[in-house]
């Protein structure tokens, strides 16, 4: 029989939270309450670096919504140009290509909150290195 993994203790952070407490909720209000632990968090690294990210996943987000919203604008306009009868079909694809990135974006923040809670450094692709570099500052 192994033994369990060693119990981490909680260590606070500058805010009187515990650090995983912080880190957590610098993902709960979006990039509001990530850019606020950011400001006022001076000595934890891990709430550093869950806060930018937190800053980073919610930008990201509503960038890429904007932008697929666009396109399926877009699509929509042209297709309709073309054919009554493509019209619907393309706009049914891109509102399914929209859920299914909500969907995406949903899950990585239900991950990134789970990890904040345990205390571990959990990197989200291509937006985690730059959390990584620009909570080190």
């Amino acid at each position: 029989m192994q033994n369990p993994p060693p119990v981490q203790t909680a260590t606070k952070s500058s805010t009187g939270l515990d650090e995983n407490i912080a880190a957590l909720l610098s993902y709960v209000f979006g990039w509001v309450s990530g850019l606020i632990f950011f400001l006022i968090e001076k000595d934890s690294r891990l709430v550093r670096f869950h806060a930018m990210q937190s800053i980073l996943l919610n930008v990201t987000f509503i960038v890429i919504l904007i932008a697929l919203y666009i396109a399926w604008a877009v699509v929509v306009i042209v297709l309709g140009m073309v054919s009554d009868v493509l019209a619907p079909i393309g706009g049914l694809l891109f509102g399914l290509l929209i859920l299914v990135f909500c969907i995406a974006i949903v899950i990585a923040w239900v991950m990134c909150l789970i990890k904040a809670y345990g205390q571990q450094y959990f990197k989200l692709p291509i937006i985690g290195n730059f959390a990584e570099k620009f909570s080190q500052k």
